[in-house]
């Protein structure tokens, strides 16, 4: 069975046009509105725009913590995971439209509540409220820390202005910070159909491609002037922590591919839902393209050294001509890439969240007041966030391990297991155990290494 293969194409098509806008589970804007709600028509979403919209949902901070999952796991079992996770994720996905297409869901709120009731539908809810904000306020870190500069383990990082322009109240942290926000964030998170941002998604997936691209060029200039030593290809495996400590890049491929809770605005907006199978595909396939160059290249040219966050290594002389220049470009174009990010993964919070909290009331796009209010409040809460909190890398870590892993994997499988309109094949039930033994295990793993690692720094340090 695959994605659309429920209804016809031209009976989709005609209850899409049709459906009611009546209740809380109806798409953010109908595809046409009578005359009197104020929109003009709109005719559907285009097939580029929805890749570009679904692409930029998936490629987000993640992409900087890959080259160091190759540091950990080695080059050829790192690219191979990184191949694998794209199959679940494209699985995972499949499995949702088939079970969207069955019950007429449309949203991913309405999907678990049609297997699993109004307490499954709220915790699916509840998952994407605490991992958009998370992942926003790691967003909203990154670019404060890039542009104005960090300070960490009693080493400070110049930022992009404070090298350009010195030390200035207008080059601090919490000035750039809110003036991106004002001018930025807030003017294109108040856009009520997501295709209205597929023209900053298509550019913001031009300049991760321009992050690649700069990339690549450096490490084959470094190749070339014999600068490159041997990548590791497999992992140092000594005793159990050091096995265990493996698990740790698990939550990292997971955030790299979440974009579930995109994929049900994203179809309902789509002028021919029969082409999302499509959408996804193509997606993915775009994605984990840049993926593997970016971790290949990335720890190709940094190797054991590649950090963290792997922008983190362009701030320092790379030994080749032009240098610093080229680590600006490098670390502009990715914090840009991150800003256009921001709107598309704040679209499905303030979604979810007016479900949570309103699922009685009119629909969101009906009631501006609404609407505002709980624009303006999110965007307060991560800004706050992003500026009273250090570094959340640990936590995003942790995000990663609990609500995406169960948003991209644990809930879908769990609704094929459901099965309740017995339209799931033997293989997709023993694929959807695989899956949710792997997610559980895998992260249980993960958290226990990470908390047992901070146990162990926090021991370190009173001591």
């Amino acid at each position: 069975m695959t994605i659309g293969s429920f209804e016809p194409k031209s009976e989709r098509k005609r209850s899409r046009k049709n459906k009611a806008v009546v209740d809380e589970n109806a798409p953010l804007l109908p595809k046409s509105q009578e005359s009197d709600v104020g929109f003009d028509d709109f005719n559907g979403a285009s097939f580029s725009g929805a890749v570009f919209n679904l692409s930029t949902t998936i490629i987000g901070a993640g992409i900087m913590a890959l080259p160091a999952t190759l540091k950990q796991l080695g080059m050829v079992p790192g690219l191979v995971a990184i191949i694998f996770m794209a199959f679940l994720t494209e699985k995972s996905i499949e499995f949702m439209i088939r079970f969207t297409r069955a019950g007429k869901s449309t949203s991913y709120g309405s999907l678990m509540g049609d297997s699993f009731g109004k307490y499954g539908k709220a915790l699916v809810q509840l998952c994407v409220i605490i991992n958009n904000i998370g992942v926003l306020i790691v967003y909203m870190i990154i670019i404060g820390d890039v542009l104005s500069g960090t300070s960490a383990s009693g080493e400070h990082h110049s930022g992009i202005f404070e090298g350009w322009f010195g030390v200035h109240w207008w080059t601090g942290r919490t000035f750039v910070v809110l003036f991106t926000t004002l001018a930025i964030f807030a003017p294109l998170a108040s856009f009520k159909r997501i295709d209205s941002l597929r023209f900053t998604s298509a550019l913001s997936v031009a300049l991760a491609v321009v992050f690649l691209v700069i990339a690549v060029g450096i490490s084959i200039v470094k190749i070339i002037s014999g600068g490159v030593a041997m990548p590791k290809l497999f992992p140092d495996v000594t005793d159990a922590a050091s096995f265990l400590k493996l698990f740790t890049v698990v939550p990292v491929f997971v955030t790299a591919y979440i974009c579930h809770f995109n994929v049900h605005t994203i179809d309902n907006e789509l002028e021919d839902s029969s082409q999302l199978r499509g959408v996804v595909q193509t997606s993915l396939g775009l994605c984990s393209s840049v993926y593997i160059m970016i971790s290949f290249f990335g720890f190709l040219l940094f190797g054991d050294g590649t950090l963290d966050d792997v922008l983190a290594n362009f701030d320092t002389d790379l030994g080749i001509p032009f240098s610093f220049v080229l680590n600006d470009a490098v670390r502009i174009s990715y914090t840009a890439h991150l800003v256009l990010v921001f709107p598309v993964v704040f679209f499905p919070l303030r979604l979810n969240i007016d479900g949570l909290l309103f699922s009685k009331s009119k629909p969101l796009v009906l009631d501006n007041f609404r609407f505002a209010s709980l624009t303006i409040s999110l965007i307060g809460v991560v800004f706050l966030g992003a500026n009273f909190i250090p570094s959340i890398w640990d936590a995003f870590q942790f995000t990663g391990a609990t609500t995406a892993v169960c948003i991209g994997f644990i809930f879908p499988a769990a609704i094929i297991l459901r099965d309740r309109h017995n339209i799931a094949t033997k293989g997709d039930k023993i694929l959807a155990v695989i899956m949710i033994v792997l997610a559980v295990f895998a992260n249980a793993v993960a958290l226990y290494s990470d908390a047992y690692t901070l146990f162990k720094q926090n021991k370190t340090s009173r001591a």
